[in-house]
């Protein structure tokens, strides 16, 4: 394996490693997600990235690739310590602003092929704002028995499946005290409800990919504040508030007719709650997808929606040049 040159972002505290020196085979994002998968030699290069001493338990990257087509200006595998996602809100801002930052793309619009779709970010002085692919509702209130009891979840798709569930109903409260219990329920949730999230077109997006734990705070400004806990993966918590989360949580707001301004914020253990606020946006067209409005246009849009999500730019951390074989890493200055 040769040295690895990786830029580490950080987007409202959850990190994205953002690689562009591995070649991966395949026609579509998608394709080439699922060859990553079954490549011993690619994915040793995301273990080397996740795993210590270079990487951590809530690690989380991407290996920028081509686009599908000249629609966008590049795509994306998103990865985490256990493999290979299909959506990443959090990786969508980081990405937007590197690729403004590094001049491959001038502002305002980044357009990304990821293996859900594409999405296109817009980064501005006011931040990042990205539209997201069609998200909706699966199932509503569905039972599942936990080391805590039994609980209902709500599935729904923003990019990946999540289950939603009040931390109420399994005796928890979204705060840092319940750090360790809400990642072990939220786990047990996930790989419960795993096989009941099918995509009802393309299989290689089936599976639920999280469980979001949440706290209902009220009404703020006309619309819901919630503070969240997404426990994605095998028991990794994102310590943004889960941008292809919140697109899921968008939709099941949307269907109780409870969707104004709305303000998602997320706990960690070891610092203050990140907030970022989300509205739902009107589809574009299929037939022009580089036809790009207005990144947030509120309004009462027809099901299924595309939510947007708007949070401040992503921060560049340093630019590191990992040698797997010495296992040595080289940062430069890169700190804003």
């Amino acid at each position: 394996m040769d040295d690895v040159s990786v830029v580490d972002y950080h987007t409202a505290g959850e990190p994205f490693r953002i690689v562009t020196s591995v070649e991966i085979p395949g026609e579509s994002v998608a394709e080439r997600r699922v060859a990553a998968q079954s490549s011993e030699e690619i994915d040793a290069v995301r273990r080397l990235l996740v795993n210590e001493p270079r990487g951590h338990a809530d690690m989380y990257g991407g290996f920028v690739v081509p686009a599908d087509d000249d629609g966008a200006d590049f795509g994306v595998v998103f990865w985490h310590k256990d493999g290979y996602s299909t959506a990443c809100g959090h990786g969508t801002i980081a990405l937007a602003t590197w690729a403004v930052d590094t001049g491959l793309v001038q502002a305002p619009d980044v357009v990304i092929d990821v293996p859900s779709g594409r999405v296109t970010a817009r980064v501005d002085d006011s931040g990042v704002a990205f539209r997201n692919v069609p998200s909706y509702v699966l199932k509503r209130e569905v039972p599942v028995s936990t080391s805590r009891g039994h609980v209902l979840a709500d599935i729904s798709y923003g990019g990946a499946f999540y289950a939603s569930v009040p931390a109420s109903s399994v005796g928890l409260s979204v705060t840092p005290e319940y750090y360790a219990d809400l990642i072990a329920v939220g786990r047990e949730i996930k790989w419960a409800l795993d096989p009941v999230a099918v995509h009802p077109h393309d299989p290689r997006l089936s599976g639920l990919y999280g469980t979001i734990l949440y706290d209902d705070l009220g009404t703020v400004d006309g619309g819901p504040h919630q503070r969240n806990l997404a426990v994605f993966a095998d028991g990794e918590a994102d310590r943004s508030p889960c941008g292809s989360g919140t697109s899921a949580r968008l939709a099941l707001l949307h269907d109780d007719g409870r969707l104004g301004p709305i303000r998602f914020s997320a706990m960690t253990p070891s610092s203050a709650p990140r907030s970022w606020a989300g509205s739902w946006s009107r589809p574009r067209p299929a037939s022009s997808p580089r036809s790009r409005g207005p990144p947030i246009a509120p309004g009462p849009p027809p099901s299924p929606s595309i939510p947007a999500t708007r949070w401040e730019p992503a921060s560049r951390c340093a630019d590191l040049r990992l040698r797997p074989r010495t296992g040595s890493a080289t940062a430069s200055a890169a700190r804003r």
